[in-house]
C-alpha cells in the first residue's frame, strides 16, 4: 500500500467525511448501501487497507495506547486537567507494561489527523479521546472503526460508546443548592464553559434546572471560554450592571474563570463574599491558592483517566463484564468564597 494513501484520500474520492468513510469500512448500518460500496471501491481503487478495520489484521500487540486530544480541544494543554487525565492513564498503563502516545494536531482546518494518526497506524492497540467538540464526526468514526476505543465524558448521541465521567448536571446543581439553601442567595449568574462541549452545557442545564427548582427568577448566563480572561470579562459585564440588580451569587463553570473572575471583583472593591459568592469547578489547585479559596466541585480526572484506561485494555483482551458506562461521583468542597467557613476546608461527597 503506498504510504501516502490515507483515509482522508479515500473520502475525498468518494465525496464523504473522513468519519462517513471509517465507518462505511467498517460495515456500520447507518452509512446506506450505496455508499459502503463506493467507500469499498475506492479503497480497493487506491490501495488502501486502514489496519484498525478489524481486530484479526492485528497479527501482534502495539502494547500502547493512545490518548486523542482534537485539536478543538486546544485549551487542554493549558489546563491541569489535561496532565491528571495523563497521570491516571500512565499508572494503568505502567500496569499493564504499555505506554501512552498523545495524538493531536494544531490545524484546526484538519482536525481529523489527531484520530487517522492513530485509526491507520499499528502504533496502538486502543485509543481514548477526551474533550472532544459536540459536532466532531470523527469520534463516530472512532467508536465504528473496529479499533478499541474509549470516552471520557459523556456523549449521550453515541449510545454504544464505551464511556467513563461524571454527573456534570447534578454537581452544578449541588452547587445552587448549596448557594440558596446555605447562604440565601437569589440573584444568581453562571458563566458557562463552551457551548459546543457537552460539559459546558450539562453545567448550563444544571444551573437552570436548580435555578428553576429553587423558584429564582432573577438568574442570567454569560458564555464564557474556560479562560481566566472570559471570567474577567464576564464579571466587567456584570459589573456595569446596576448595582441594585447586581447578581449576589456566581457560578462558574470552572476554576479558572473562578480566578480571574474573583481578581476582577476585587480590583473594582467588591466584597467576596459578602457582597457576592463565588463558586468554581475542578479544584485541580488554583481554587486553593487564591484570596479567599474558591468553593468548587472536585472533578476525579486523575481517576478517570486510570479508569478510562483499564476499560481500554479490557476491550483489547476482549475481556467482557465490563460496564459500558461508568458514572464517578465528585465531592464539593466548601471554602470561603461562597461564605463558609474561613479557616477550615470541608468535603461534602
Amino acid at each position: 500500500m503506498p504510504k501516502s494513501v490515507t483515509l482522508k484520500d479515500v473520502a475525498a474520492k468518494v465525496g464523504v467525511t473522513s468519519a462517513a468513510a471509517s465507518m462505511a469500512l467498517a460495515g456500520h448500518d447507518r452509512i446506506s448501501e450505496r455508499t459502503r460500496a463506493a467507500v469499498k471501491q475506492a479503497a480497493d481503487e487506491l490501495g488502501y487497507v486502514p489496519s484498525s478495520a478489524g481486530r484479526a489484521l492485528r497479527s501482534q500487540r502495539a502494547d500502547a495506547v493512545a490518548l486523542i486530544v482534537p485539536n478543538s480541544s486546544a485549551h487542554v494543554f493549558g489546563h491541569l486537567y489535561f496532565m491528571h487525565v495523563l497521570t491516571g492513564m500512565s499508572t494503568a498503563a505502567n500496569a499493564h507494561d504499555a505506554q501512552v502516545i498523545v495524538s493531536t494536531n494544531a490545524d484546526t482546518s484538519s482536525g481529523d489527523v489527531a484520530y487517522e494518526r492513530v485509526m491507520r497506524s499499528r502504533t496502538a492497540d486502543g485509543a481514548i479521546v477526551t474533550s472532544a467538540a459536540i459536532d466532531d464526526d470523527h469520534v463516530q468514526g472512532l467508536v465504528a472503526s473496529g479499533l478499541p476505543a474509549v470516552l471520557i465524558g459523556n456523549y449521550p448521541h453515541l449510545a454504544d460508546a464505551v464511556t467513563v465521567g461524571i454527573d456534570d448536571v447534578a454537581a452544578t446543581e449541588r452547587l445552587v443548592d448549596h448557594l440558596v439553601e446555605v447562604h440565601g442567595r437569589r440573584r444568581l449568574l453562571h458563566v458557562t464553559g463552551t457551548l459546543d462541549h457537552q460539559t459546558g452545557l450539562d453545567r448550563r442545564d444544571g444551573f437552570l434546572r436548580a435555578a428553576g427548582r429553587h423558584g429564582l427568577t432573577d438568574v442570567a448566563v454569560i458564555e464564557g471560554d474556560l479562560s481566566e480572561t472570559s471570567g474577567a470579562t464576564a464579571m466587567e459585564q456584570m459589573l456595569r450592571g446596576d448595582p441594585s440588580t447586581r447578581p449576589d451569587g456566581v457560578v462558574f463553570a470552572n476554576d479558572d474563570m473562578a480566578v480571574g473572575g474573583l481578581h476582577t471583583l476585587r480590583r473594582a472593591g467588591v466584597d467576596v463574599p459578602g457582597d457576592v459568592s463565588v463558586v468554581g469547578f475542578d479544584d485541580f489547585g488554583l481554587a486553593r491558592v487564591t484570596t479567599p479559596g474558591i468553593t468548587t466541585v472536585r472533578v476525579p480526572a486523575e481517576e478517570m483517566g486510570r479508569i478510562a484506561t483499564e476499560r481500554l485494555f479490557a476491550l483489547v483482551d476482549h475481556r467482557g463484564g465490563q460496564p459500558a458506562h461508568t458514572e464517578l461521583p465528585v465531592e464539593l468542597v466548601l471554602r470561603r468564597s461562597c461564605g463558609c467557613d474561613p479557616d477550615a476546608e470541608r468535603v461534602r461527597t
